[in-house]
């Protein structure tokens, strides 16, 4: 199956989910008649990534130590459990919410699974709200790869790697 990830409009409440949200961004890929949960989604985005995400996170790590940010949602709120790095705050069978609160910024994610049995879809939207010009920075330096990766983390719900 050819996979076909595209930039969406978000169509989230966004102020609902993260007060005071300053970027936010979609994307969506059509996964066709495949049985899945927003969970099992999640998990297949962020499980398990290909080396070259590994790697950046890896690097971005490193970096922001110095700077006392967070490497991970480790010991944040997590009522939901941890899927990979994030806490997971809050979930349906349609929906969930994942994110954690740092000193530069906040950031959520939002796994919408939607459609019909023959004709679902997947949405990943990311929202952010910065603290402070370090944050702010942050979110500009990182922006292009945010899309390169989540484009790949996408692509891996309907060709999960084994």
């Amino acid at each position: 199956m050819t996979t076909t990830v595209r930039e969406v409009t978000p169509e989230v409440q966004a102020d609902a989910l993260l007060a005071g949200v300053q970027f936010i961004d979609a994307f969506r890929v059509e996964i066709g008649a495949t049985a899945i949960d927003a969970r099992e989604a999640c998990t297949r985005m962020v499980v398990d990534g290909p080396r070259w995400i590994e790697m950046l996170l890896r690097l971005r790590n490193i970096l922001v130590r110095p700077f006392g940010l967070k490497t991970s949602g480790e010991g944040a709120p997590a009522p939901g459990g941890m899927i990979g790095l994030f806490p997971v705050l809050s979930e349906t069978h349609e929906r969930l919410v994942a994110g954690f609160d740092d000193s530069h910024l906040d950031f959520r994610i939002v796994v919408d699974v939607s459609g019909n049995a023959a004709s679902r879809r997947v949405t990943s939207t990311t929202l952010v709200r910065t603290h402070n010009l370090l944050g702010r920075t942050y979110l500009t330096v990182i922006m292009p790869f945010h899309k390169l990766v989540v484009r790949n983390m996408m692509g891996r719900i309907v060709e999960p790697v084994r």
